[in-house]
C-alpha cells in the first residue's frame, strides 16, 4: 500500500500499556531513539502489537512541529533532535526536511512565518516535536 504520509519510521515495540479504550506503545527506532504512540486498545489487538514486535510509526508532515531547542515542561513526549537539510517555502506554508539520527529524514509542514521567526535554514539545529496521539501505527 502506498501512502501520502511522508514520515514512516520503523522500530521495535519495547512496551505496551493498554487501558479500556486507549493504549500507549513505546517504540525504539533503529537509531536507538524512542517514540511513544497513543492508539486505541482495539488497534493494538487488531494489529497484534506486542513487545519485541516491529511496527511502522506514521505521522503527517503537518503534525511535526519544530523548535530550535529541547522544550521542558511540555506534554509532548516525542522530541527528536536533528538538523534542517532543506526548506522549501511557499506563499503561506513551508516544507522543512530534518535529518535525525540513524539516517532518518522527517518532513515538517509549518507556516512560512514560523520558518522566518525561527530563522530556519539548511544547517539549523532543531527538535522535531510530535504528539503521541498524532502517530499512527502499522504492521507488516
Amino acid at each position: 500500500m502506498s501512502l501520502s504520509i511522508r514520515n514512516q519510521l520503523s522500530g521495535t515495540v519495547i512496551a505496551v500499556s493498554t487501558g479500556p479504550a486507549m493504549a500507549t506503545v513505546k517504540i525504539r527506532l533503529d537509531s536507538g531513539r524512542e517514540l511513544t504512540a497513543a492508539v486505541t486498545a482495539e488497534a493494538v489487538a487488531d494489529l497484534g502489537i506486542f513487545p519485541g514486535g516491529t511496527v511502522n510509526a506514521l505521522m503527517k508532515a503537518s503534525e511535526v512541529a519544530l523548535a530550535t531547542a529541547p522544550v521542558d515542561g511540555l506534554s509532548i513526549r516525542n522530541q527528536l533532535p536533528g538538523t534542517v537539510t532543506s526548506v522549501t517555502p511557499g506563499a503561506a506554508m513551508a516544507v522543512v526536511r530534518v535529518a535525525i539520527e540513524g539516517g532518518i529524514t522527517l518532513t515538517s509542514a509549518i507556516t512560512k512565518e514560523a520558518v522566518d521567526e525561527l530563522g530556519l535554514a539548511a544547517g539549523s539545529p532543531v527538535v522535531a516535536l510530535i504528539k503521541a496521539t498524532e502517530i499512527s501505527l502499522s504492521t507488516s
